[in-house]
């Protein structure tokens, strides 16, 4: 079958086609993967205690005479694949030039670097896509530096609205804190829509339980299977992330207080509870097919069972049916008037004594 009907066949078809980047020398920014957003849209969010300025462009210069010496600056960029906007960025924060590479390369696992003057994160947004009915994974690379913190999803979304919310309403401590703090609540913003998509998730797979138990089909063995590879997607998703945020609490990053590590054990604990939540779905979804196989296993054997009994009714009969076929002249009441119906009627006896043998069985 095609990739559009295995969508996961074509993300690993995009993870290993990579002639663009073929003999180029590291650092060389090449978009990889599918283009998400057609256009390239930068949000700037700049604010302190006392105020908060929100300024939307396309112009990366426009965006970085925003910056100053005081408060806290967010640069999102919605859209990836200019990398030129990605180029501009790095030159002007003294990003490293492998940062830039991975933020272009949309394949990267969830990991953590950090450079000493910033420290750079790849995390996966989760999503189910309704059209092939399979959910689906998104890199945002997320970079914390001194006094900003830069933020690149793959497509224009509503990822982090809420947290725009929260800091145009001054509502919670965002405000009040630093870059590292908006930092965390990036991340700990993608680990809480985890929890939406387990729990769309589980209804699923109550539902493929319930179908299996009560109406099992062939369509049935291609949702568990379905099932399968979300659970599996889930679990490449949050076992890196897992290793993103302890890297942020062992860690000795000056960029990172002791303040905003208390909030990152709490996310930490987050991801350890859809982990969990995850290794029980794999379980389920073991018995569940399981339980398809042995209910197939069982209405073959009922088959096989209603066979065996015709057929076991039906050799007394062949056999006499068989014997007075045969050309003899002499066969036992060959000539007698009442042979035909005494024939029949030993049929039938032989037909009775079988089926009532099975009953006494419980055979039947």
């Amino acid at each position: 079958m095609g990739h559009a009907g295995h969508p996961e066949r074509a993300d690993m078809a995009t993870l290993f086609k990579r002639p663009d980047k073929v003999g180029l020398p590291p650092g060389t920014l090449v978009h990889v993967g599918p283009k998400k957003s057609k256009h390239v849209k930068i949000t700037v969010l700049r604010y302190g205690p006392d105020d908060v300025h929100e300024e939307q462009t396309t112009d990366v210069e426009q965006c970085l005479k925003l910056q100053r010496d005081d408060g806290v600056i967010w640069i999102n960029v919605d859209g990836i694949h200019k990398v030129d906007v990605i180029r501009k960025l790095g030159d002007h924060f003294g990003l490293h030039p492998l940062i830039l590479e991975d933020i272009v390369h949309t394949e990267q696992r969830p990991k953590l670097e950090d450079y000493g003057d910033c420290v750079y994160a790849v995390v996966k947004t989760l999503s189910r896509n309704e059209e092939i009915g399979a959910i689906q994974a998104e890199q945002v690379s997320l970079i914390l530096g001194q006094g900003f913190v830069l933020s690149f999803p793959e497509r224009q979304g509503d990822t982090f609205n809420l947290i725009r919310a929260r800091i145009r309403a001054n509502r919670g401590r965002v405000r009040n804190m630093g870059a590292d703090y908006l930092f965390y609540c990036l991340v700990d913003s993608i680990v809480d829509s985890y929890f939406s998509i387990c729990e769309a998730f589980s209804q699923r797979l109550e539902d493929v339980e319930e179908q299996v138990i009560t109406s099992p089909d062939p369509q049935t063995t291609r949702l568990v299977h379905g099932l399968k590879r979300d659970a599996i997607l889930l679990r490449q998703a949050l076992g890196p992330l897992r290793e993103v945020i302890n890297g942020l609490l062992t860690g000795k990053s000056p960029l990172v207080t002791e303040a905003t590590r208390v909030y990152l054990r709490d996310a930490c604990d987050h991801i350890v509870q859809v982990i969990e939540a995850i290794d029980s779905f794999h379980d389920v979804l073991a018995g569940t097919l399981d339980i398809y196989l042995s209910g197939l296993s069982n209405r073959m054997h009922d088959v096989v069972k209603v066979l065996a009994i015709v057929i076991t009714i039906f050799v007394p009969l062949s056999f006499v049916a068989g014997v007075y076929g045969m050309n003899f002249d002499a066969l036992p009441r060959l000539q007698w008037g009442w042979g035909y119906p005494a024939i029949l009627l030993l049929m039938l006896l032989a037909t009775g004594g079988v089926i009532f043998y099975f009953f006494k069985k419980k055979w039947i």
